[in-house]
């Protein structure tokens, strides 16, 4: 096996920016994720269960459907209902953020469901109302717990976001295909990408467990 390194610094350039596109990509995914997952959750949570049945199946749909026919889905059919042309941009956006909701919405029921009923109990005995209760007492304990979840998630959807790469939008894998049709080559531009989200992925895990760490010392 021979190995260019001389058309990896060529394509280097373009490597930067699409890791650039997948780290942002993926931060935005993650944080509408889990302004929608909340919602989920907590509608799944509730006690009417007709009231909490779309919640229920929005969460089987998105985890129980593979990504890429997700991400196809919203780039053909969705996101042209609301703009003349697609853009695989903000298709990739909002199926990142639905897929992730659908998880988060589970490690949020689960975090939540962990704290222990007596403390709402205890909450609403001293005029706390269900939503100041879950927002002063249980939500601050459980988010702590969900630290490592939602951690995870985050490296998930870094990695999940390379099938964005199949409706070009031009992150890291969307750069690798391209150096491999132009050379017609395998290992230089997939091994690189292999390298790059691996740096990620450890960066951010190594991140991750310092905040774990401070939050359960603190």
């Amino acid at each position: 096996m021979s190995f260019n390194f001389e058309i990896v610094r060529e394509y280097m350039p373009f490597f930067l920016k699409g890791t650039a596109l997948t780290i942002g990509l993926s931060f935005v995914g993650i944080i509408l994720g889990t302004m929608i997952g909340l919602f989920i959750g907590l509608g799944k949570m509730q006690s009417n269960k007709w009231l909490a049945l779309p919640f229920v199946w929005y969460i089987n749909f998105f985890r129980g459907t593979p990504l890429f026919v997700q991400i196809l889905l919203i780039h053909f059919g969705l996101v042209p209902l609301f703009i003349d042309k697609t853009n695989p941009i903000a298709a990739t956006i909002i199926a990142l953020s639905l897929n992730a909701a659908a998880y988060i919405a589970e490690i949020f029921r689960a975090g939540i469901q962990s704290i222990d009923k007596g403390q709402m109990e205890a909450s609403r005995s001293l005029g706390m109302t269900h939503v100041q209760a879950m927002r002063y007492v249980i939500l601050p304990q459980a988010v702590k717990r969900m630290i490592p979840p939602l951690g995870n998630e985050f490296i998930v959807l870094i990695k999940e976001s390379s099938i964005a790469a199949i409706i070009a939008a031009p992150e890291l894998m969307y750069w690798s295909r391209a150096m491999q049709g132009q050379y017609f080559k395998v290992w230089e531009p997939y091994i690189t990408a292999a390298v790059i989200y691996l740096v990620l992925t450890l960066t951010l895990s190594f991140i991750l467990n310092r905040i774990e760490r401070r939050l359960t010392t603190g």
